[in-house]
């Protein structure tokens, strides 16, 4: 299958995001809350406006809805076959903490399919590619990419992302079910990217998450060969209820398992 975009552009999009966020990062910088009380930082509008005017310069054809700019009319969202979804600033708790574990998020969507993601790391410069029919990988901040894959058997113990920020009873009672296991704890949207490597087994997010937070990193996920799904087992898709969020999911590289069973 041929790329489906211009995957280097798109990179180097989120890469200079990643800039624009530390030079903020790296100074003293205030916090203001959302309506939904989460954080919103001048490193969040910093990317996004600039991730934006890239987009628009790269495809003016296509709609972007961003986590800065969610506010579209589901009367017009609905119409949309392909559009970009964007999150500039993922894990906005992690930035304030200041722990690195914070990430630039774009994906392509089709039909409701993430078709292409790049999850951009700024701290490390590191960043994760992953695209329908094209594999994913692993880009170093050299530039050299190394191909990544799930793990297709699952390990014992099994290694479960989890959260820094959010943890719960759910999540809990899903660790009683499964046995023996290790936790990796993880911000953002790199938990999925744990997945992608295989460097973790299986990550479940049994509470909110929005629609921006997760598609890059399907994207990458799926391309590594793993899966992202509900707690029913069914892809998770996008852009297909007036509602952006996404409901509980489970993100996994062995396929063969029935993850719901623990649920």
């Amino acid at each position: 299958m041929p790329s489906v975009i211009d995957a280097e552009s798109v990179l180097r999009l989120a890469e200079q995001a990643g800039q624009a966020i530390l030079e903020i990062y790296n100074q003293d910088f205030d916090v203001e809350h959302k309506a939904d009380n989460s954080p919103l930082t001048a490193a969040d509008l910093a990317a996004h406006g600039l991730i934006v005017a890239g987009l628009k310069a790269l495809t003016p054809e296509l709609p972007i809805l961003s986590e800065e700019s969610a506010d579209i009319p589901w009367e017009t969202r609905r119409h949309w076959q392909r559009y970009w979804l964007v999150d500039p600033l993922d894990g906005t708790r992690e930035f304030v903490k200041r722990n690195g574990e914070f990430t630039v998020n774009i994906a392509l969507i089709d039909r409701g399919v993430p078709l292409f993601g790049v999850v951009h790391v700024p701290v490390t410069g590191i960043s994760y590619l992953g695209e329908q029919g094209q594999g994913a990988a692993k880009v170093g901040t050299d530039g050299n990419r190394q191909p990544i894959t799930a793990t297709a058997d699952r390990q014992t113990p099994l290694r479960v992302a989890g959260s820094r920020s959010h943890a719960g009873d759910s999540l809990q009672r899903f660790l009683d079910k499964i046995g023996a296991h290790q936790i990796v704890s993880m911000g953002s949207s790199l938990k999925l990217c744990l997945v992608a490597e295989g460097s973790a087994d299986i990550y479940p997010r049994l509470g909110p998450t929005s629609e921006w937070d997760t598609a890059a990193a399907q994207a990458v996920v799926e391309a590594a060969g793993g899966r992202v799904t509900d707690t029913a087992m069914r892809p998770l898709r996008y852009n297909t209820k007036e509602t952006l969020l996404n409901p509980h999911f489970l993100v996994f590289g062995d396929t063969r398992v029935d993850w719901s069973e623990y649920l």
